[in-house]
């Protein structure tokens, strides 16, 4: 596609709106012609503008949150519609939207599950609408591309999933990981990866000076790397860092004799070798949370100790932006035919 985009945000106003709304107002082909909320709270109070809501827009972004309306999205042109919104919301709004023919890229974890019966356990709600469930494109960018460019409706993967999978899909696919051990994913979160709800656990004085696990066996991000995984044969403990945003997720791995550590660099490479937003380490070396913070990139390190035929990898990324707003981004690029590190580099 030659021309420009207009695009709509739907939710602008949580932490991966905002983020997602930075990025694109440095993107060269997309212009944010929409600001909508759905919250009924906020539709009915009155207008403002969204550098009055968060000052850091104030001289780049002055328009105003309008209430939701879908058929207004349609008569200003829009092309893409970012739904930064929560499950419910996006689960009510993706059905609405891709009836008007809209493109939709919906960063919530409404459309990531592929059976629908999974969803009341895991997320608190039956899910109405398997079509759109099934014609849904899985957003791992770096593994779904061909399906992407061709995707009406987007689902974006989750911060915690998309540290474990790029790591471990690579592996799998080549055969070098052991399929009768356990998978452990130990990863670790800032706090932004909550949203921005205030909850108790969330507190600055609840979370500063402290490390805790959470949600252990329970986390909604572990039925989605089992699915692209095609395997629960994956244990995954999420835990609360005391800092604003990045991922640290540390797997531990069981591979095969055949998986030296020649196999290993060789199957990164060739996974990622030409992959702008991933980049390798060199056998012991690992990622750092602050190598990330704010930037596309998922660092990938590892080592192994071949007596035991054991991997350790370690994988980080920033939630906000490779977890979130800039995967979503490379996604848009990659849907419209744009340079894919179009508003990311």
């Amino acid at each position: 596609m030659a021309e420009g985009i207009q695009v709509a945000i739907i939710g602008a106003s949580g932490y991966s709106g905002a983020e997602l709304a930075g990025l694109l107002l440095k993107h060269p082909r997309a212009r944010i012609g929409s600001l909508m909320t759905a919250n009924q709270e906020r539709q009915d109070a009155k207008p403002r503008k969204y550098s009055e809501e968060l000052p850091q827009f104030s001289g780049r972004c002055d328009l105003q949150i309008e209430p939701l309306n879908l058929d207004v999205l349609v008569e200003r042109g829009t092309w893409v519609v970012f739904l930064a919104t929560p499950n419910e919301t996006s689960h009510d709004l993706v059905p609405q939207l891709l009836d008007r023919g809209l493109r939709v890229i919906d960063l919530s974890g409404a459309y990531r599950l592929k059976r629908r019966e999974l969803y009341p356990k895991w997320y608190g709600f039956e899910h109405h609408f398997a079509p759109a469930l099934q014609t849904a494109v899985y957003g791992l960018t770096e593994i779904h591309r061909a399906s992407i460019r061709q995707a009406s409706l987007l689902a974006n993967p989750g911060c915690y999933p998309t540290s474990a999978l790029l790591p471990l899909i690579p592996l799998q696919r080549a055969g070098l990981i052991d399929d009768s051990c356990d998978i452990i994913c130990d990863s670790k979160s800032g706090v932004s990866g909550a949203g921005k709800s205030l909850t108790a656990g969330t507190h600055f004085s609840e979370v500063t000076e402290s490390f805790k696990a959470y949600n252990v066996f329970k986390h909604r991000h572990a039925p989605e790397i089992w699915q692209e995984l095609n395997s629960p044969r994956l244990v995954f403990t999420p835990h609360l860092l005391p800092i604003n945003r990045g991922i640290l997720s540390t797997i531990y791995v069981r591979v095969r004799e055949s998986a030296t550590e020649v196999a290993i660099a060789e199957c990164y490479q060739k996974a990622y070798g030409e992959e702008p937003f991933v980049r390798l380490f060199p056998q012991g070396r690992f990622p750092e949370v602050k190598f990330v913070a704010h930037t596309n990139y998922c660092d990938v390190g590892w080592k192994l100790e071949p007596e035991r035929s054991m991997l350790v990898i370690i994988a980080a990324i920033d939630n906000l932006v490779k977890g979130a707003a800039g995967q979503a981004l490379q996604n848009m690029n990659v849907m419209m035919g744009f340079d894919e590190t179009a508003g990311l580099m």
